[in-house]
């Protein structure tokens, strides 16, 4: 049975404008285990009570009367509701097959057919729904990992052309999200050193790197880049995976904390340290210098030291200046 006793039936809208044909269909889905939701005879009221029941699964003549086909109704029911449509028909050329391939059906079984072959097709129909429903979402969640990384994410193939970018890729490119598919990932994030993408491909990632990327369009960036390989076996095998991440900002704190770091250095330099015993006249006060010869000690220190020196009258020799002239 296409249905196990766990699960609830699948729920099938039929479209077809012959009545008998119909009615055969009905019964014979709801005695395989389905539900027939209703029946359709135009492409538009299946399309809109597919919008109003949202069946598991559209059932549809190719052939319908009215200006739009079964093909054209499947087409919009898959592209705004995601439901998988299979169709029907009593002709096999190479025209009708032509037109149901256009509009990407889950199926196709030619009239008349036996229950085994409807049921195997419409089973088929949605197991492989639901494996695209599911990479879909895989898609999307791999997408928005992506997206939010705080690096810049390109893929190329084996011949270096672009073949995915996050926004952040998109940024350093001065590009708008989804732009530079299938350009030279040389063209499209030009490097101004003399090491080359293919160069960086074949040497691990270093933490003294600096590498300065200058796209056609945006702002100058320095960056760090890591790669590797993509699976062989995968669509375009032989590409890489390139994470870029921008240390501009890195790059300007590190040159800022040189220039203090220089800056104190040539400071301390100029500052001559004073030690060991400072030979003193006691009388005069003078300092005996290196060379032997005895100097006033503001001169010494002037010397020997970024001092500066202002003047003025301690209390102690104010008052014995003062004692000095009254007597």
């Amino acid at each position: 049975m296409p249905n196990s006793p766990a699960a609830a039936p699948r729920r099938i809208l039929v479209v077809e404008d012959e009545a008998l044909i119909a009615l055969d269909l009905e019964h014979r889905l709801t005695s395989l285990g389905y539900v027939v939701v209703d029946i359709a005879t135009t492409a538009e009221s299946a399309l809109q009570r597919a919008r109003e029941l949202r069946p598991d699964l559209v059932l549809s003549d190719i052939m319908l009367r009215g200006t739009v086909d079964g093909t054209e109704a499947a087409t919009a029911i898959a592209s705004e509701l995601s439901i998988p449509v299979v169709f029907l028909t009593g002709h096999s050329d190479p025209r009708t097959v032509q037109r149901a391939k256009d509009a990407e059906p889950f199926g196709y079984l030619v009239k008349p057919f036996k229950d085994n072959e409807l049921t195997v097709a419409l089973e088929v129909a949605l197991l492989r729904h639901s494996l695209e429903a599911r990479i879909r979402r895989a898609e999307r969640f791999l997408a928005a990992i992506l997206a939010s990384l705080p690096d810049a994410v390109v893929t190329t193939d084996a011949e270096g052309r672009v073949r995915y970018l996050n926004e952040l890729a998109c940024q350093f490119a001065g590009l708008p999200a989804g732009a530079g598919l299938g350009q030279s990932l040389a063209e499209l994030l030009p490097l101004e050193s003399p090491d080359s993408w293919s160069e960086l491909a074949n040497r691990p990632a270093s933490p003294e790197q600096d590498l300065g990327l200058r796209p056609p369009t945006g702002p100058r960036r320095s960056i760090e880049v890591g790669t590797a390989p993509l699976d062989s076996t995968v669509e375009g095998g032989g590409g890489r995976v390139w994470v870029i991440r921008d240390i501009s900002e890195r790059r300007r704190l590190e040159a800022e904390r040189q220039r203090l770091i220089a800056e104190l250095r040539a400071t301390l330099d100029k500052v001559d340290t004073l030690r060991g015993l400072l030979p003193i006249c006691g009388w005069c006060k003078n300092i005996r210098n290196d060379q032997g010869y005895w100097q006033n000690v503001e001169s010494y220190l002037q010397a020997h030291s970024q001092a500066e020196f202002t003047h003025g009258i301690c209390p102690a020799c104010v008052q014995r200046q003062l004692a000095q002239l009254e007597s």
